[in-house]
């Protein structure tokens, strides 16, 4: 099974985002054969949701009710095969842990380049960004399924 790790800063806004996106598209397509899985570089453990992605996620049909904050650490990146990151900053950490060669920014995954690559934080900001910023995580994790099953199904026909 192919575990896949989104990772943002504190693991309250766009990683539980990217994380229930990209598991709807997944069970959309009938892929089961992939875990996914979220943390932060700087999480609070334990901390709910951010109430404006909460509210966005809701308004996309998406429960992070019962998300909880998890700190991005050695282990949690050995446990995982593909880490896509919402920031640069982000996939810097993730190698200093030992992701080398398995850890890209989410835009830059799906062919986008220079700034646009990024996903900008909504903390703290207005309903509006969180929701431009919830239909940004759509349209890249729609594309990022696509890309790893792609490669799974090129992985399944090289064994």
């Amino acid at each position: 099974m192919t575990r896949v790790l989104l990772v943002c800063t504190g693991n309250i806004c766009r990683s539980p985002l990217a994380e229930a996106l990209l598991r709807r598209e997944l069970e959309l397509r009938g892929e089961d054969g992939m875990g996914v899985s979220s943390a932060g570089t700087g999480a609070w453990e334990g901390a709910p949701a951010s109430e404006g992605a909460y509210l966005v996620g809701l308004e996309h049909g998406l429960d992070l009710s019962t998300h909880r904050a998890r700190l991005l650490t050695r282990d949690v990146v050995r446990d995982a095969d593909i880490i896509l990151t919402m920031a640069r900053h982000h996939r810097a950490r993730v190698q200093e842990l030992g992701g080398e060669g398995r850890t890209y920014v989410l835009g830059e995954y799906v062919g986008i380049t220079g700034p646009d690559a990024e996903v900008a934080d909504p903390f703290g900001s207005d309903l509006e960004v969180y929701r431009d910023t919830c239909e940004q995580l759509e349209k890249l994790t729609q594309k990022a399924v696509e890309r790893l099953m792609e490669e799974e199904s090129d992985a399944d026909r090289r064994e």
